[in-house]
């Protein structure tokens, strides 16, 4: 067996010393979810005032779609809502669309909204202090293919306050369900659940249900949270 020489295992030590210290580095720039907030809740109220869409909606869906700014696609193509579609990247392969800044990424959310038919009509409908009947809009329309998609939207906005940032009616007063107390109910679906034995457990209706959760269909999957 062959024994390294003093040259080679001073390279292996500096070799392992390179990828420790690259792994630190990669861990401690990692965004958490208080600092994402910090840096882009401006952004999100500016769009709100501009254009209606709660500032708690912008944030909890790029949050999501981009793992707090952390995913890949966040990082290389400044693509924080997993929109699709044509970038130059030479860093990465992605269907997904590439921006020009962070900045950019947030308008074309906006943008996107308005430009689908299914969305559009959110901006009539809802005010920007009523994020939740927003999220199950969106959720209808088919942004997410996820069935969970709604509720970890709206259980971010909670954990994290996010509906403080919205707009209020002038002269009224909003208490958001996170803030009312425990008249909402989070529920975690296990094998043989159903719509209609939920609904009859917990005293209200299978549409209810669905409303709530954004759900357009009674198919429910095994660890899926459902607001009830």
């Amino acid at each position: 067996m062959s024994v390294p020489n003093n040259t080679t295992a001073i390279a292996l030590c500096l070799t392992s010393l390179l990828i420790a210290v690259s792994t630190v580095k990669t861990i401690a720039q990692r965004i958490t979810p208080q600092a994402y907030i910090e840096q882009h809740k401006a952004a999100a109220i500016q769009y709100m005032e501009e254009y209606g869409c709660p500032a708690s909606i912008i944030l909890a869906v790029a949050m999501h779609e981009s793992a707090h700014g952390n995913s890949k696609i966040a990082r290389y193509l400044n693509n924080h809502f997993g929109i699709k579609g044509p970038n130059n990247s030479t860093e990465i392969r992605s269907a997904y669309k590439g921006y020009g800044s962070v900045e950019e990424s947030y308008r074309d959310f906006i943008d996107f909204l308005q430009r689908r038919k299914s969305t559009k009509e959110l901006f009539d409908l809802y005010e920007p202090h009523e994020y939740r009947k927003w999220v199950q809009g969106i959720a209808r329309s088919g942004y997410a293919q996820s069935t969970s998609w709604s509720s970890k939207v709206i259980g971010m906005i909670r954990k994290y306050r996010l509906h403080e940032l919205d707009k209020k009616p002038e002269g009224g007063v909003v208490v958001a369900a996170a803030e009312a107390g425990d008249d909402v109910t989070w529920y975690t679906v296990k094998e043989g659940d159903t719509l209609y034995d939920l609904a009859r457990e917990h005293g209200t209706t299978v549409r209810t249900i669905q409303r709530e959760n954004g759900l357009t269909g009674s198919r429910l999957r095994i660890g899926q949270q459902l607001m009830l």
